[in-house]
This record gives structure tokens, sequence and C-alpha cells, in this order.
């Protein structure tokens, strides 16, 4: 049907309506309405359906990007969301939370002259109508497989892995610290990004399709992980990265200056109705308090935006490179932007000061160096140029670390590397320790929720390979 194509040089790019900065600062639902059915067509109908698709080279995932936007043009939304789910196990929490500008939108072969198609938005419309209409169900193996699987951690990589051991029918379990599935789609995204209902009818699908899930279960304190080992046929270690990165200056020992993550998580639990004492006692609240949020990925936009809806009198972004060498999404920025946060651009913390809590960030400016072998400019200190920015609440939001996984797993014996993430062969990501593999953050460092769903998926590729390959020989040492 090429006249459902091809309309990027009739039909200009338009996203789904944006609510005004002015309401959406008062609370944290999302941001963004949903396309109604005309303009998800008219949207998609603007893919050029080019030859080598850059948007599908540059997803993660390799999404079939090209082909599920030709269907929604063609108005067969569930062949669309069919295809979709193919590649993706979340393709609507992937929808709004990706930074498409950096990956598939971002290298869309039609965005120079004409903008490029607004992939991810098209994304989420078709995934929602599928729940909407029902044609979402319950996983339903061809035949039941009697081996265990225990996946250690409940956020996307895991949650992947789960979905694709069930459905070879496989007996898995799911253990995770927190006491809601999602990992860091619950505790760490805030609702404006990702309303949590989103996450809970996917992980609510997977319980109904039989995976077990073991919360508020730490693995070394309820059982260590040979005991998980002695438990299960195979193991994967998908516990995302949560130590946050430190910072040293004089005076980050004051109080308020707080890690992101416990920020974030204090937020989402309030937001979940849940007692939270150091946010009810305004340690974790912004309320009316000068914010100063410190880094430029998307978790310090995650902190300013939280803290514009908690009722800060001023939010201000430290980064110590400009706007184009920042590291979060453009768009994030942008909605930032517009909701009133201050970006200071060029500048580095040079030290906290106050008595007992910080009342200032003293900074620096500094100017983008000679750049290294990957093209990327250092900044450096420009002389005599400090001030002062008032500050009631400085957050951190530089990044996060592996935990030291033996120590805590009671296996002293697992690998891990010199940053503490843990060893695998990549062929397999298998550890070193036979039946345990590892995926995602712990494996790769801190990335993107999407890196975590494809490698949730390649892991469960060579779990089921090593579990079949376990079985025949079992059948063959039986003849």
């Amino acid at each position: 049907m090429a006249d459902d194509l091809l309309k990027f040089v009739s039909i200009d790019q338009k996203t789904p309506a944006k609510r005004e900065a002015k309401e959406r600062r008062l609370d944290f639902s999302e941001i963004y309405a949903e396309y109604d059915p005309v303009a998800a067509k008219d949207q998609a109908s603007r893919c050029s359906q080019c030859g080598v698709p850059f948007c599908h080279i540059h997803c993660p995932l390799g999404n079939n990007i090209p082909d599920w936007l030709k269907l929604t043009a063609e108005g067969r939304l569930e062949d669309a969301y069919e295809m979709a789910s193919a590649t993706n196990n979340m393709p609507e929490i992937c929808g709004r939370i990706c930074p498409q500008d950096r990956l598939c939108e971002g290298n869309c072969v039609i965005e120079k002259d004409f903008e490029s198609v607004t992939i991810g938005s098209v994304e989420k419309y078709i995934a929602d109508t599928a729940w909407e209409k029902g044609w979402i169900k319950p996983i339903k193996p061809l035949a039941e497989r009697p081996e265990t699987v225990g996946i250690i951690g409940a956020g996307p990589a895991g949650l992947a892995a789960a979905e694709q051991m069930r459905e070879a029918g496989f007996q898995v379990h799911v253990y995770d610290r927190y006491d809601r599935a999602g990992g860091l789609l619950i505790y760490g995204i805030p609702g404006f990004k990702l309303e949590k209902d989103v996450v809970g009818r996917r992980t609510g699908r997977l319980e109904q399709s039989g995976i077990t899930f073991h919360l508020d279960f730490e693995v070394g304190r309820e059982e260590t992980l040979a005991d998980l080992r002695e438990k299960h046929d195979c193991l994967l270690i998908a516990t995302g990265v949560y130590r946050s990165r430190g910072l040293k200056a004089p005076g980050v020992g004051l109080g308020n200056i707080r890690e992101a993550l416990d920020y974030l998580i204090a937020s989402n639990r309030k937001g979940f109705g849940d007692k939270v004492t150091e946010f009810d006692d305004g340690t974790l609240d912004a309320k009316g308090k000068n914010v100063v949020v410190i880094g430029g990925g998307d978790t310090a936009m995650d902190c300013v935006r939280t803290a514009v809806r908690q009722g800060a009198k001023s939010v201000k972004c430290l980064y110590r490179r400009d706007r184009e060498n920042m590291p979060g999404s453009a768009r994030e920025v942008k909605n930032a932007e517009e909701e009133g946060v201050e970006f200071v651009w060029l500048a580095g913390p040079e030290a906290f000061v106050g008595d007992d809590t910080v009342s200032g960030v003293r900074a620096y400016r500094m100017r983008l160096g000679v750049a290294d072998a990957t093209g990327r400019q250092a900044p450096e200190p420009v002389p005599d140029s400090g001030f002062t920015l008032d500050c009631d609440l400085a957050i951190l939001a530089l990044g996060f670390e592996p935990e030291d996984l033996p120590a805590l797993f009671g296996a002293p014996e697992l690998r891990v590397s010199r940053w503490g993430t843990v060893t695998v062969d990549h062929q397999n990501l298998m550890t070193n320790l036979d039946g345990v593999f590892a995926a995602g953050d712990i494996v790769r460092g801190a990335s993107l929720v999407v890196w975590a769903i494809r490698d949730g998926r390649d892991a469960a590729t060579s779990m089921i390979k090593y579990l079949n390959q376990k079985a025949q020989a079992a059948t063959l040492a039986a003849e």
C-alpha cells in the first residue's frame, strides 16, 4: 500500500500534545498525551522505508522499525504490535524513556531537511493500544520444562530474560531486594517520564504467566549465591549498578548533600504512598529549597525535574561541559528548561560551604580543552573564575558503580573486573561459575534501559542453549 507511505514531503513532524509547563510542574503525571489514531497513522506514514534503515541499525534491540511503521500507516495495529514485541519485551516503556534523539530518531535519514519520524511516540501508541484492546495475554508455553531458573534482579534485564525463559517453558524465579518488581523502572525513573502502572501491568503479566517473584529478598542475607545455585538449574545475575559515584571536594560531608538515587527513590516511594522518614522530615524533600544538581546525564534531568515538582525555590543544574556535549537527552534538557530549571554550563564544583548543612556550592568556570582520542574535549578549569551558588540541597548525579557482589553475595569465587563489573565470556554471557550468567549494567556498566533489555534477551538465549545441552547430555547418559 504505497499510498500510505513516503509522506514526509507532505506531512510535517508532529509529536503528541505536551502539557503546558505551568500545569505539569504541579504533578508527577506523564507530560505527553497519546496520539489519536489518525495522528499516529499520519506520523507513521512519514517513514521513507529507506533501503538501509539507520533507525534499525542504531537501535540496541535491532527493532524492525520501518516494518511496524508501515503496518501502523496501513492501520494494522495488532500486526504492528506483534512486530514490535518480537524484538522488544517492553515497547511501551522504551517508547517513553529511550533517548530516541540519540538513537533511532537521531539517525533517521530524513531528519536533515524534514525532521525525523516520531518513532518513540508511535511505538508507545502501538503498545498502549495493544494493552487497551486486550491483545497482550499471559504467556502460555507450548510445553513445560522441569528445569528451574533463578534470576537475581527484577530490573529490565532480569524481566526481559524472565519473559524469554518462561516462553521457552522453564520454571522461573525472580529475586529482588526491593518490595516491588521493576528495579529502576519503579524507583529510579520519575512518574512524569514513566507512570508506575505502565511497569506494573508488565510485571503483572509475568506473574500471571507463572513467574514467581521473591521480593524483599537480598542475596547474601536470605540465601547466598551458592544456595541459589543448589536450588536452580542455572542462574542469571542482573542486579544493575546502584552505588553512586562519589565526589571528592571540601565540605562534601555537610548535611543536605545527597546521592541522586536516594533522592529519586524517596520521591517515588512517596508517590506510592509509602512512609519515607527522610522525605517526611524534609531531608530528601526539595520544597522551598535552593537545589543544585551536579551532573549532566539523564539521572540529573530526573532530579532537577523532580525538585521542580516538589516546590523547590530554585533549581540549578551544574555541568562541566556545554549543552552540545551533555550526555543526557536533549529532549529532557528542553523539558527541564521549560519547567524553570536553570542550567549552569561549563562549570564544576570546587567545594561545599556551610556550617552543619550546606548553604552554598562554590564552583569555577570551565573551558573545553584539547580533544582526546575519541574526539571529545576534556574540560579544564578557568583560572580565577570562582563563584558561589546558594544551595540548601545539593544532589550528586555523577553516575553509578557496581557494588562488591562477591562480598554481598557471599561468593568470593565470583570473578569481577577491576571496576567491579561481573566478568563474563562475551560469547555466551556466562561467568566463571558454571551455569551462572550475568547481563545488563552489572556487566557493561551503567547504561540505558534498552541495552539492559537487549542483554537480558541475549542471556536468555545462552541460558536456553546451556539447559538444552545439559538435558541432552543427561538423556545420553541415561541410555
